[in-house]
């Protein structure tokens, strides 16, 4: 799915007022799928099977978070996912 068509399909979500508040962004999800190095897999199947708590959908909205912060991201789920994640390691 390109960049343009999840922006598409946010501004269709938030557009039917029946269906989303404006809250509501922080429980909905969307589906990705992409290709990563086989080093960053394993390391990623290492922690998880090593780490109960944790599964592919919170490390992964973990770390893009981590990073979207990291490089200037003033939005605030951002940072309330990426200090949620600080302290509730």
């Amino acid at each position: 799915m390109e960049f343009n068509q999840i922006e598409t399909r946010i501004d269709e979500i938030k557009s039917d007022e029946g269906r989303c508040y404006a809250n509501d962004f922080d429980l909905m999800t969307i589906s990705l799928e992409a290709e990563v190095p086989e080093a960053l897999y394993v390391g990623m199947k290492d922690f998880i099977s090593g780490n109960e708590n944790w599964d592919q959908s919170k490390l992964i909205s973990s770390a893009i978070a981590n990073f979207l912060f990291q490089n200037g991201s003033d939005d605030r789920a951002v940072i309330d996912k990426y200090l949620n994640d600080i302290f509730n390691f």
